[in-house]
């Protein structure tokens, strides 16, 4: 077994963004171009001597294969030991949770989170640092100012491991153990939520659907839902992970888990209705008849989050990403604990909560974590939601209810115009970003421009700036528009467009969402031209 030395040239379009590199399959296959972006990485990593790595990933189309390339790179540049999930299999949450047990100098993770999969679909690889969250901006501008530069790189040879058998191999100096991927996670969650009750909760005939769309979730949520719980078999749906997601686009929204959205607003829905993504960082939970939305998921979890073991003792602090709608904020508010405001990008909660200043974090994206792990983790959040089921003795939709006629009601949704073109893209963002000072004051279908802005974040722990975060307009009205391009996707731009408006009147809790967003949707659409910018006359998908 030798060390090869591969010289290399360097590709131009190895930018990491927010969630790493992502590119289509095809891209990946080309000759050298995962083997570069992995030594990237490696080099930028000072500290690697004989210390551990984490690796694994959600299962999509070439994961195993990179996870070979992977391992036999490590062996090749001084790791003493490799912790990867059996099957190549690791879920995010899980990663950042192995990574901060046992004191890896990081991970790399191998997703393209809720993008489909298969041999045309999406596939990605991400650098997490030693605290389990993704790297930093000047660790992923290290990375690809490497990849700009690189001429070789460093690769054991050797035949591929058995990823399948649980146990230690030698690949070279470096020590290889296949771990089980569920084992750390579920003895955390253990630590966390209360589990008794929760099984309690199920023997008394509780139901609930988990759909884990072939996706990586599945193990995790069969193992623990079904397993520990004792959840009748099939609560979890597609739970075996699938290399393209059995067809799915495994985004947990009522457009892509139209089927379990669908039985829950029926008469045979069960008493909860959940959802994960791709690598098992998002969520969906439906109660019976009731979709909730994100936003108001994250606020629920953090006025009840003192029932769960792990946050009796009350939450330090909240955090949201900027175009979260504001339920959080009112309930930070009753409690007397700090809300901030971030720009989206899990990175930007790590600072908080490594520095202790919030417990609970999340993004409007069904995004939702603690100070648990440094991840966004799809599964916790539903163990949360059952956990306050379970000792409340409530039901799902009238813990929903309960929370608007405390705090009232933000009714949103969000516009997404997927795969657009980017230069149009940007035009659009930059036209309105040149109508923000004349903006206060006006007067638009009905409703008048209280504050506009471009939205600045100074981080409170390292006065870190960061700029151009999403235009928003605030309406005296009480509701708020913003706008974004989002890094996700691996085609042209995305736009998102969030509608929000906030309703407090009891008998105002009730009305249908559309009726109640309709003015607002339609000074959105006209406040940035986006008809006639993007070609088109409505978004990909609502949610």
């Amino acid at each position: 077994m030798s060390v090869t030395t591969v010289p290399t040239t360097p590709y131009d379009d190895q930018k990491p963004g927010t969630s790493g590199l992502r590119k289509k399959v095809p891209v990946f296959q080309q000759a050298r171009y995962v083997e570069n972006f992995v030594q990237a990485i490696v080099d930028c990593i000072p500290d690697r001597a004989g210390r551990t790595l984490v690796l694994g990933g959600d299962g999509r189309f070439l994961n195993r294969a990179v996870v070979q390339i992977t391992l036999k790179i490590a062996a090749a540049n001084g790791f003493a030991r490799v912790l990867v999930g059996r099957g190549g299999l690791l879920s995010t949450p899980a990663a950042s949770c192995v990574i901060r047990k046992h004191g890896a100098v990081g991970g790399i993770i191998l997703s393209a989170s809720h993008n489909p999969g298969g041999p045309d679909g999406d596939f990605g690889i991400k650098y997490n640092t030693a605290n389990g969250g993704p790297a930093p901006e000047g660790v992923t501008a290290a990375i690809y100012a490497r990849t700009r530069s690189l001429t070789e790189y460093r690769i054991v040879e050797a035949p591929d491991l058995d990823l399948d058998t649980l146990g230690e191999t030698r690949l070279g100096d470096m020590v290889v153990a296949v771990i089980d991927p569920v084992a750390d996670y579920l003895a955390l969650m253990h630590d966390l939520i209360d589990f008794d009750a929760i099984t309690r909760l199920f023997a008394g005939g509780f139901r609930m659907r988990f759909d884990a769309m072939s996706a990586v979730t599945g193990p995790y949520a069969t193992a623990i839902l079904e397993g520990v719980f004792g959840a009748e078999a099939g609560t979890v749906l597609n739970g075996t992970p699938r290399e393209d997601f059995g067809g799915h686009h495994p985004d947990p929204n009522p457009v892509h888990a139209h089927e379990l959205y669908d039985l829950m607003l029926s008469a045979r829905a069960p008493n909860l209705g959940a959802a994960s993504d791709g690598d098992g960082d998002r969520n969906m939970i439906v109660a019976p008849g009731l979709f909730v939305t994100p936003s108001d998921s994250l606020a629920i979890l953090a006025a009840y989050a003192h029932l769960a073991p792990g946050y009796a003792k009350g939450l330090s602090g909240v955090a949201r990403s900027m175009p979260t709608s504001r339920a959080l904020d009112r309930v930070a508010a009753s409690l007397g604990i700090p809300a901030y405001e971030t720009p989206t990008g899990w990175k930007f909660f790590g600072n908080l909560l490594d520095a202790g200043l919030i417990t609970l974090c999340g993004e409007e994206s069904a995004g939702t974590g603690s100070n648990h792990v440094r991840e966004k983790d799809g599964l916790w959040a539903v163990l949360i939601w059952l956990n306050i089921l379970a000792v409340t003795g409530r039901p799902a939709q009238d813990v929903v209810r309960g929370h608007w006629a405390t705090f009232g009601r933000d009714y949103y949704t969000r516009h997404d115009y997927e795969e657009i073109d980017a230069e149009a893209a940007g035009r659009l963002m930059d036209g309105l970003r040149a109508k923000l000072a004349g903006l206060p004051g006006t007067r638009l279908g009905g409703l008048t421009v209280a504050a506009a802005d471009d939205f600045r974040y100074v981080d409170p722990v390292d006065g870190s700036v960061t700029e151009q975060q999403g235009v928003r307009v605030t309406f005296a009205e009480d509701a708020r528009v913003v706008y974004r391009l989002s890094g996700t996707g691996t085609a042209g731009a995305t736009l998102r467009v969030y509608i929000e408006r906030y309703e407090s009147a009891p008998d105002r809790l009730e009305l249908p969402v559309a009726d109640v967003l309709a003015p607002v949707v339609a000074v959105a659409g006209e406040l940035a031209d986006i008809a006639a910018l993007t070609g088109r006359s409505e978004p990909s998908v609502i949610t």
